[in-house]
């Protein structure tokens, strides 16, 4: 008889399979609608891909480097980055979490209650995400990115408490996770990652850092491809530029889990600071330009 373990993780793969047929049968009808649109991603796309699911893996999010990578390359229109973020890392993100839930005892119960937390917090933040205009999503982000980085800087600070041994929560403090879980879901489809505030709430709750990984990991599985659905249904992603990032992914994250396994991460984590905070005040003053002074290329929405 199956243990909660193997069913979460055959959940997991389940959820994979409906979302690659759900994207499957979207990129097909947009190859009908618009038969001179270039679907199939080129070295940029892959590159991106490859480099920040790579570290996505090591613990660095993707998120912040995958919106600085693609604004400076001018691949993505501002607001289709969230979708093209949850949409592009989500099989990715799913083959990390089959990974670490494997590799890190976690409790279940705690495991399972926070993944479902994120889930329902991005069902109900993706639809109102993809109906935002370009001006809300750029201030969102910017606002996110900040706040973000923040977090990163404190942890490199050790201003943030480093956690303890525990590897489960009950109670008032199971509560808190979930509650927390709830809102990071949410956030993340706004393009704001979950890796570090997961991290850090695992962290004030007196877990191990270490147990941060399979949490983070399978609640962004779960809730990427739930969210995508409605990035897909209104079309607020970029194809090309997702479809790169999922297949440059993959393979980046089978190389960090199992060849590279870690590194030290300190100097790239003080880098990452650097551009998600560049990222997110340049968000912020693109937002503040009027509409026809806005400089970022807006490549056609595919809808």
């Amino acid at each position: 008889m199956l243990d909660a373990r193997s069913i979460l993780l055959f959940a997991l793969v389940a959820v994979a399979l409906v979302f690659s047929a759900m994207w499957f049968v979207h990129l097909r009808r947009l190859r009908r609608e618009n038969t001179g649109e270039k679907i199939a991603p080129g070295p940029i796309e892959l590159g991106i891909g490859f480099i920040s699911d790579f570290f996505d893996t090591l613990g660095i999010s993707s998120f912040a480097t995958t919106t600085a990578m693609f604004r400076t390359a001018k691949v993505v229109s501002d607001r289709q980055l969230p979708g093209t973020l949850n949409a592009g890392h989500a099989l990715p993100t799913v083959l990390q979490a089959l990974i670490y839930i494997v590799l890190v005892e976690v409790d279940i119960l705690t495991l399972a209650s926070m993944i479902a937390a994120s889930m329902l917090g991005a069902a109900l933040g993706a639809n109102a995400v993809a109906r935002l205009s370009e001006r809300a999503v750029r201030l969102g982000m910017g606002v996110a990115l900040l706040l973000a980085a923040g977090l990163i800087f404190a942890r490199l600070r050790g201003l943030l408490p480093g956690g303890s041994d525990a590897l489960e929560l009950r109670g008032a403090w199971l509560a808190v996770g979930v509650i927390g879980n709830f809102v990071l879901g949410a956030l993340m489809t706004l393009g704001i990652g979950l890796y570090a505030p997961c991290m850090i709430l695992v962290s004030l709750l007196g877990m191990n850092p270490k147990a941060a990984f399979p949490i983070m990991m399978g609640s962004c599985a779960f809730l990427m491809p739930v969210a995508s659905r409605s990035f897909l249904k209104q079309g607020a992603y970029h194809p090309r530029a997702a479809l790169g990032l999922a297949i440059g992914g993959l393979p980046a994250v089978w190389i960090a889990a199992y060849i590279v396994k870690e590194l030290d991460l300190t100097t790239m984590r003080w880098l990452v600071l650097g551009v998600v905070l560049y990222t997110g005040v340049s968000l912020l003053v693109a937002a503040r330009r009027p509409r026809t002074q806005a400089t970022t290329p807006q490549p056609a929405t595919n809808s």
